[in-house]
């Protein structure tokens, strides 16, 4: 049996607390693992089977003890950095699809928690306590690929280090008392999330360029096309009064002409946007959780509109690694 997650709430400080521990924040799925009898069960935070997607994980479960349960992230590492595409590009395929995915893509499950150990149920036990089996675990038994153990630090100093690692595709902190239980469902814990003002051009909206919806943004790549890299959260009232009239209707010539966008990450739903003239520059806030292409993987949050700056003074899309 698999316990509901538990879950963190977002706080504004990066800065660890007296009585707290701190953790790297992963770009991956959350998964809950557990062996029982030599059936494994990998859950989504959602609920989702993802066994049958992540063969390498299930067959390194023979490394674990029986009647254990994890609690961690699924990650995939290319070119030195998280990759999520790989990810997602991974969770629809079943069977041979699978198999050779996890040769091309293998995954690994970052350990950050136990709440089963060998047949004792461990989410009453405070954190520390659980932290220390769970890396006792990893030593017993040797545990070596698709497992890693999560860093744990009541260091500062090193949590301050780790907040340099967005390179890599860390998203930030997660911060976790050292006397609570794991309580499933719960907001129990902390989470930092490393953010970042960026200047992007407006090449579409929903709703209507008089009164938009959400803002679809654009960057010139290095061969001067335009490409979508992220769209906004939903606009407030506020925001959409500080568009009013910096927006207009987008001419046949659009370089977005005939393209389509999808309602959101991981599905094919189509959005409906209308095109503007990509002329106008805005400012917004995002996090550090991109794609392969450079593109802003969560929704960005809308700053400021920058009708003083040109096209030119927003820097081009990162070429791919």
């Amino acid at each position: 049996m698999l316990p509901e997650p538990m879950l963190a709430e977002p706080v504004a400080s990066p800065l660890l607390r007296p009585g707290w521990a701190g953790e790297p924040k992963w770009d991956g799925f959350r998964a809950g693992l557990s062996l029982d009898g030599g059936q494994v069960l990998l859950r989504s935070r959602r609920g989702t089977q993802m066994a049958a997607a992540f063969p390498e994980v299930v067959a390194g479960a023979v490394q674990l003890p029986d009647a254990t349960a994890l609690d961690g992230e699924l990650v995939v590492w290319e070119a030195g950095r998280l990759a999520f595409e790989r990810l997602q590009n991974r969770l629809h395929r079943r069977g041979a699809g699978a198999a050779a995915a996890a040769a091309q893509w293998p995954a690994h499950y970052v350990a950050f928690d136990v709440t089963r150990l060998s047949g004792t149920d461990t989410t009453a036990w405070p954190y520390r306590r659980r932290r220390a089996a769970l890396e006792d675990l990893f030593v017993a038994y040797g545990l070596t690929a698709p497992w890693a153990l999560c860093p744990s630090t009541t260091d500062p100093a090193t949590v301050r280090e780790w907040l340099t690692w967005t390179a890599v595709g860390m998203e930030g902190l997660v911060f976790k008392s050292l006397d609570a239980p794991y309580r499933p469902g719960a907001r129990g814990w902390q989470k930092y999330k490393v953010r970042d003002t960026a200047e992007a051009l407006v090449g579409a909206v929903t709703g209507s360029p008089a009164a938009p919806g959400t803002l679809l943004l654009g960057r010139y790549d290095a061969t001067g096309r335009l490409q979508y890299t992220g769209r906004t959260a939903p606009l407030a009232r506020a925001a959409r009064g500080a568009l009013s009239g910096l927006l207009e209707p987008a001419s046949r010539e659009h370089p977005w002409t005939g393209w389509s966008f999808s309602a959101g990450w991981g599905t094919t739903k189509p959005l409906q946007v209308t095109l503007v003239r990509p002329e106008l520059v805005v400012e917004v806030d995002v996090d550090v959780a991109r794609d392969a292409a450079g593109r802003w993987r969560h929704p960005a949050r809308l700053h400021r509109p920058r009708p003083d700056l040109r096209p030119s003074d927003v820097p081009l899309l990162p070429s791919p690694p």
